[in-house]
């Protein structure tokens, strides 16, 4: 978790409509890709927990065979997968199983892989949030492989010598291992050894690994796009990222007293020693860039051609609020800043190109506030740039102490956390101080602290789209507050900690499962039962 980036947070540009539930099992099933020693030809999917009743609503099963093809999270041929799959030969199948109880993570899948020289593999992955995945389990044997940087997966014998050999050979191919762990069935039993190397791996390396005869076979899971090396790591970048890193809010403020930063900055910083710690380019104004081009073209596509989302709930909310515009009970920037997530939501249903900030069902929070300035203050894009590197701060904050997971903390760790992220945005474009952003932040969370989540029939639509517009609102509401001076009685750790807490209180039912809440009333209910599929 400290070494939690921009992308974690500010991201992933993806296709709608849930980060946990597309992204994140687009994500498992890449990485089951990659673990494949041929082509995969077959693909059966076991959905436990939360993925058990949001199959289709949140595109999960699209997603999933996208994955199991080789597309990434922000392809728009993630919608037509079924088709590709057909044309390329891949067959698949859904086992929904609700009644499990056999995991840890309440975003879980087993998918029992078939590759085309009839090798079968079954590996279980976790949807940790935020479109990152977790893979825990391959044939049985618990393992743990995040593919955020590049891993090196080496099944073997368990034999003497055999993972000395597998670190000298990736040393001799100019790979550094940054970890390394040994997994196994028993003493002397086959067993998995995985690295995460600060460098891409090839195949030299690979055939180096393999020519030991205790190794079984060796599979690569290339990292995330952005987290992929380009050398050595800087020792020196490393020592700064430690100096700069902030692991709760008191440790931001002081970092902000000490260099006279505003949040942006820090974070900013500390992004850059990141990148420079692990030998990764610094993109991170080039990344922010085409955010918010995404984000102004989910925000305004809806305006200008309504879209029908995916379930059929929504779609022409948004152009409604348009053109209502100061003729109703709120006008200026709250007005604005409705449409705008309402619009963002629209996109995200209809599987359309979103970010996630800090999740896909919250995506509209972040760029409604900011677009909303932006239009009634006259803000340049290099200010919403600025905006978007203090909500990243506040993002790492809360993801890094508590969760942004509607499954593990309901809809306040989503539209919640993207509430604080916006609040702070917003205040120090209006000039707060960095601890009045850390107010507006901790305003927000405790005034939307205990939020359910609870999607109609499993879809990112009801209450969702009317949930981020809310979510904007209590935003500026909050930013005011603290833009005025008033202090806080608790502190923003202490209402991270409290929300944290909060949320794993919570009964199953009321965590993005579907089954309580405005899930479970009559008419949602009534219209569930007569829905196709």
């Amino acid at each position: 978790m400290a070494t939690l980036g921009l992308t974690d947070i500010i991201g992933p540009i993806m296709v709608g409509p849930s980060s946990s539930h597309t992204a994140g099992a687009l994500r498992i099933a890449s990485m089951a890709r990659s673990l494949c020693l041929a082509e995969p030809v077959s693909a059966s999917f076991a959905l436990l927990g939360s993925f058990a009743h949001t199959l289709s609503g949140h595109g999960t099963d699209k997603a999933l065979v996208a994955g199991m093809l080789g597309l990434t999270a922000d392809d728009a041929r993630v919608r037509d997968s079924f088709r590709l799959a057909e044309e390329r030969g891949l067959s698949f199948s859904f086992e929904p199983q609700p009644e499990a109880d056999d995991y840890d993570h309440p975003n879980t899948i087993d998918i029992l892989v078939v590759d085309a020289d009839g090798v079968e593999m079954c590996v279980r992955g976790e949807s940790i949030g935020g479109g990152a995945a977790v893979i825990r389990r391959i044939d049985g044997i618990d393992v743990r492989v995040t593919g955020e940087s590049t891993s090196v997966v080496v099944r073997q014998h368990d034999e003497r010598g055999a993972l000395a050999h597998i670190a000298q050979s990736l040393s001799a191919h100019g790979a550094n291992i940054a970890t390394a762990r040994l997994y196994r069935e028993g003493k002397g039993k086959v067993a998995y050894t995985v690295l995460e190397t600060d460098q891409e791996v090839g195949a030299r390396a690979k055939a180096a690994i393999e020519a030991h005869p205790a190794i079984l076979d060796v599979r690569i899971v290339p990292g995330a796009a952005r987290m992929r090396t380009r050398g050595d790591v800087d020792h020196a970048a490393t020592e700064r990222f430690r100096k700069l890193d902030f692991p709760s809010g008191a440790a931001l403020l002081e970092l902000c007293d000490e260099h006279g930063w505003p949040i942006s900055m820090a974070f900013l910083e500390r992004e850059r020693a990141l990148a420079a710690s692990v030998g990764r380019a610094d993109d991170a104004r080039a990344y922010l860039e085409q955010v918010l081009d995404t984000m102004r073209d989910a925000a305004n596509g809806p305006l200008e051609k309504p879209i029908a989302s995916m379930g059929g709930l929504i779609g022409g909310e948004a152009a409604k609020l348009a053109q209502l515009g100061a003729g109703g009970a709120a006008d200026g920037v709250l007005a604005r800043a409705c449409v705008f997530a309402m619009g963002v939501l629209e996109t995200n249903a209809s599987m359309g190109r979103i970010v996630a900030a800090p999740t896909a069902g919250s995506a509209g929070v972040v760029p409604g506030v900011l677009l909303a300035l932006q239009e009634a203050r006259g803000l340049s894009d290099a200010d919403l740039t600025r905006g978007l590197e203090t909500a990243a701060a506040v993002g790492h904050l809360v993801t890094r102490n508590a969760t942004v997971s509607g499954a593990e903390g309901g809809c306040q760790a989503e539209v919640g956390s993207a509430a604080a992220m916006a609040a702070a945005a917003a205040t120090e474009l209006m000039g707060g101080s960095p601890q009045q952003c850390l107010d507006a932040a901790g305003n927000a969370i405790a005034n939307l602290m205990g939020l359910v989540c609870d999607p109609v029939g499993g879809l990112v639509e009801i209450p969702c789209q009317k949930r981020n517009a809310a979510g904007a609102a209590v935003a500026l509401a909050s930013a005011q507050i603290a833009l005025a001076g008033v202090s806080n009685l608790v502190g923003f750790d202490e209402t991270v900690e409290a929300m944290y807490k909060v949320g794993r209180s919570l009964p199953f039912e009321l965590r993005e499962s579907a089954l309580g809440g405005i899930a479970a009333a009559p008419s949602a209910c009534s219209w569930c039962a007569g829905c196709a599929g």
